[in-house]
């Protein structure tokens, strides 16, 4: 199998223009046309862990963050990240990060925190917005269902947690096709009329050429005609943090407890504890603090995440429970939702889990 049979499905499910701008996710290092021997699953990519990977015999390394995040000018190893693609390229080892695409994906990194908490009614925290397309097209009324089927199986018709939704109306189409036409309704040089369906379908923008390109081939007219509207609707398909419930409410000081012995923390982080039970949770892994406001609003009990700064924990203002577990704790199963993501797709290949903690960060 090559690296880009690998890379090419996940990224139909974490798409690299989902990605936040400052990010570089995708392939670092390698050639997409090699073969792979073995694949070795990491949450960072340092100098160890290439090591593990040529102990291993493993040419791909699949990482959560990338060891560029910005253009190296040189490489000479004056620092750990020029050492690393040295070291990697140096043993033909290939490097791809899936970082805040896979976060931002609605059954990433959030998903598998929130399903380690056990919460239940689980939605994206801040939906994105700008990545929704409405597609028109105008189907025979005999020739729909196989229309809608097609597009459905290509991803339209996604909203939240339903999937095949659709409009459809009646209407009356008319074409008159020149000497060069082969019309499957009628004959050239003479206009037809045609009852038809007009079928409206929301898109996500990462989808939609597989879209088009399935409309075409399943449409049984010649040219097809069809529309892509850009709507300004929130995608709650894809977005940052999540949000969701405990099926029972727990004191703040148990649930606490709980989250220390789960995500193995060297030590919580938080604000003044609530006078009401934890019910409401909203979490991101990695760096949220920029979510704080959007679960305030949505008036969650405690948000989870890492990487607050000190003034930020002010913000909580006794309305809700600031719990800083740490970057990589939040984000240390991730590893392992990158491995299944493979397995299920690639059922007899098996990736290699790093037997190295890479948490940069030490608790004395």
């Amino acid at each position: 199998m090559k690296i880009s049979e690998i890379t090419n499905y996940l990224e139909t499910l974490a798409p690299l223009s989902s990605q936040e701008g400052y990010d570089n996710s995708g392939l670092i290092v390698g050639d997409k046309n090699t073969q792979i021997t073995k694949a070795l699953i990491s949450l960072d990519c340092t100098e160890i862990i290439v090591e593990e990977a040529i102990a291993k015999g493993c040419n791909l390394i699949i990482s959560h963050h990338p060891i560029v995040f910005k253009g190296l000018k040189s490489f000479t190893g004056k620092d750990y990240v020029e050492r690393t693609v040295i070291k990697a390229i140096k043993n033909d080892i290939a490097i791809y990060a899936i970082h805040t695409n896979l976060d931002n994906f609605k059954n990433g990194v959030n998903k598998k925190i929130g399903d380690l908490l056990g919460i239940k009614n689980t939605e994206i925290l801040s939906p994105s917005s700008d990545t929704l397309i409405k597609l028109i097209s105008y189907v025979p009324a005999l020739n729909t269902e196989q229309v809608k089927t097609a597009i459905f199986e290509a991803g339209a018709g996604e909203i939240g947690n339903y999937s095949e939704c659709s409009f459809s109306s009646d209407g009356t189409g008319t074409f008159k096709g020149n000497e060069n036409s082969n019309p499957q309704v009628g004959s050239k040089g003479i206009r037809e009329s045609v009852n038809e369906k007009r079928i409206e379908v929301l898109v996500s923008s990462h989808k939609m050429h597989s879209v088009v390109s399935a409309l075409k081939n399943a449409h049984p007219y010649e040219e097809v005609a069809y529309d892509l509207l850009p709507i300004l609707n929130m995608n709650p398909s894809e977005g940052a943090g999540m949000i969701g419930e405990l099926e029972v409410g727990m004191d703040a000081s148990q649930f606490l407890t709980q989250l220390k012995e789960k995500f193995n923390c060297g030590i919580i982080r938080h604000t003044e504890l609530i006078n009401r039970p934890i019910k409401r949770v909203a979490w991101c892994g990695g760096s949220g603090s920029f979510l704080l406001k959007k679960a305030k609003s949505q008036k969650a009990d405690i948000f989870i995440t890492g990487d607050f700064k000190y003034h930020e924990f002010f913000d909580a203002e006794n309305q809700i429970v600031i719990a800083d577990i740490g970057h990589f704790e939040s984000e240390q199963f991730t590893i392992e939702l990158i491995a299944d993501l493979i397995s299920q797709k690639f059922p007899t290949f098996a990736p290699c889990l790093t037997e190295n903690n890479t948490n940069p960060v030490k608790y004395f």
